[in-house]
């Protein structure tokens, strides 16, 4: 009954949409839109965000309509640096893009951009407001010039990373962590495990925090023309209000939203029309819009077995079932030349990370080359989805390897008892104790052995997989695995990836792979196809029947609640994931 009348909604609300489809169309057909101006500003509003692929949610879909894709920014930005029409550009930012090497990807569109000698200004009410925004600074040192309100604040300092750690709560709450992992800095566990950080992973992480900052530090010398020792100082020095940045050369003038647009007036002229981004992508032929197909295939999120499905309360991450799929069409569709395999996922599953990069390899194998893109991460499992690709990119800030696995549960016997809940048990284990898969006992002696020989087969697995799809010793895999974490630059020197860059370098290596001239053009293509709207909301009511079921999922999970603490916290007994990082301003 429930199925049934979700289906009618849908399908009143699939009328609704195809009617209001048939009158755009009618109108595009009516009043069909003016032709691009001769002389163009392009506009950029990067505070509304910016996101690496659509949604297949609804509700998230409706929610970020307005968001732009990092992919439709650069393309853009490389086709306008050859469209003689576009004379300039004007960006207004300051808000963190999400993600260090997103960011670096725009910047570095920007800088190709201003190469072709078109000026380029910045725009930000405030870099943060007593808030940090490294990210956004660090692109607007790519900017001719930097433009920020009076009132504002810019928010950047030396980077650091937090992380919370909760043992004396879980001791207070007589719950006791029981994990290992493989190696000493696969540390995803210890903040159930310890008080703070180990000597391991402060390291990795001083070393992690200390590229990044870099990075950042010769964005600023390049940028604003500082030396590398002004830079640091400055930096150390901060956060600064508007009026001290100026002072201090970190931003050019003080001024309000359309004092920036005087001044890319001042610079390209009052005859040249400003339009969105979006605009100018939907009315001309973009630089990956012709030429060799190319699949672009995403794999974006905490990896998971099954298929994407519809959630009211969220995207569900990497599907494997989806991803491999989409690999397998690709590979098979002999229009298709080569795939793009764009990869932003701190892992998860170590048997879905296994199933997505066993297509990769049959495509590879089959003869339709694959490129791996790495964005913000490409670590752990989002790293072992890569390593069968032809060629691996990745930005110089992407955080990538976490070569390891970690699992594990928390024992909550005794924290139930506190509230009067003992759970019982039936058994036919010989021993009388059923506790591997108990979901509130510790494991026995006999148990955490199995344990650690799982663990111990799963990192074997993971270093043999690393070593023949990168052509390295194991024993060399092994040195620069042990769960730690690298930047884009540090995974280069490993050997762990081939080149460093965005879209544009990964399509340059599928150029050579192909044995295509350098600037041969490229026609890139989603798989699957990414869906609209309407195509959701028509998928036989599911859509709208998740969110009638919606109560009865929410009462489940609460009732789940306790249980999960039970579990490894992870939805897989065997995790091969990156730790949770949080640095400022990324």
């Amino acid at each position: 009954m429930k199925r049934t009348i979700g289906i009618i909604l849908a399908s009143i609300v699939g009328i609704v949409l195809l009617g209001a489809l048939f009158i755009a169309a009618l109108s595009w057909a009516i009043f069909s839109p003016e032709p691009l101006p001769d002389r163009i500003v392009l506009e950029l509003d990067l505070n509304r965000g910016i996101v690496e692929a659509v949604p297949d949610d609804p509700f998230l879909m409706l929610l970020e309509r307005r968001q732009l894709r990092v992919r439709d920014v650069v393309n853009v930005l490389h086709r306008a640096s050859e469209d003689e029409r576009v004379v300039g550009l004007w960006v207004r930012g300051g808000n963190p893009l999400g993600g260090w090497a997103v960011t670096e990807e725009i910047r570095d569109a920007v800088l190709h951009f201003r190469a072709a000698d078109k000026p380029a200004v910045f725009f930000a009410e405030t870099f943060g407001e007593l808030t940090p925004a490294h990210g956004g600074y660090h692109l607007a040192t790519a900017f001719d010039e930097i433009i920020m309100q009076p009132s504002g604040d810019l928010g950047i300092a030396p980077l650091s990373v937090e992380a919370p750690f909760i043992r004396d709560a879980l001791d207070r709450l007589d719950i006791i962590p029981r994990f290992d992992g493989r190696w000493e800095y696969k540390d995803a566990a210890d903040m159930l495990e310890r008080d703070g950080f180990s000597d391991d992973s402060r390291e990795a992480m001083t070393s992690l925090l200390t590229h990044l900052q870099g990075r950042m530090l010769e964005g600023m010398s390049e940028g604003r023309g500082l030396s590398a020792d002004e830079a640091l100082e400055r930096l150390a020095g901060g956060p600064y209000g508007a009026r001290r940045a100026q002072e201090l050369g970190l931003v050019d003038r003080l001024g309000y939203r359309d004092e920036s647009r005087d001044a890319m007036t001042d610079r390209v002229g009052d005859d040249a029309t400003t339009i969105g981004l979006t605009r100018y992508r939907d009315r001309g032929e973009l630089a990956w819009n012709r030429g060799t197909r190319v699949a672009l295939i995403y794999g974006v999120g905490p990896i998971q077995r099954g298929q994407s499905e519809f959630s009211p309360f969220g995207s569900g991450g990497l599907a494997s079932g989806t991803v491999a799929r989409s690999i397998r069409q690709a590979a098979e569709d002999p229009s298709v030349r080569a795939i793009l395999f764009r990869v932003d996922s701190p892992g998860g599953s170590y048997v879905a990370s296994d199933e997505v990069r066993r297509e990769v390899r049959r495509a590879r194998d089959n003869g339709t080359p694959v490129v791996v893109s790495m964005g913000n991460a490409a670590a752990s499992g989002g790293y072992l989805i890569s390593v069968d690709a032809n060629r691996i990119v990745a930005q110089p800030n992407t955080i990538t390897g976490s070569i390891g696995v970690v699992a594990g549960k928390l024992v909550t016997e005794e924290f139930f008892e506190r509230f009067g809940i003992h759970w019982d048990q039936v058994t036919l284990a010989e021993d009388g104790v059923g506790g591997f898969f108990s979901s509130v006992q510790d494991f026995s002696e006999s148990d955490w052995e199995h344990l650690q020989r799982s663990l111990d087969r799963i990192y074997d697995e993971f270093v043999d997989y690393v070593a023949e799809g990168r052509g390295m010793d194991p024993a060399a895999v092994d040195a620069v695995a042990r769960g730690r974490v690298w930047t884009g630059v540090e995974a280069l020197e490993a050997g762990l990836v081939d080149e460093l860059g965005g879209f544009p370098a990964a399509l340059g290596q599928i150029r050579e792979i192909l044995e295509l001239e350098p600037d041969a053009p490229m026609r890139l293509t989603v798989y699957p196809t990414e869906p609209t709207l309407l195509q959701l909301f028509m998928d036989e009511g599911r859509g709208i029947e998740a969110r009638a079921s919606a109560p009865s999922r929410l009462l489940r999970g609460t009732v789940r609640l306790l249980t999960l603490l039970g579990s490894d916290g992870w939805g897989e007994p065997a995790t091969v994931r990156m730790p949770e990082l949080r640095t400022p301003g990324g």
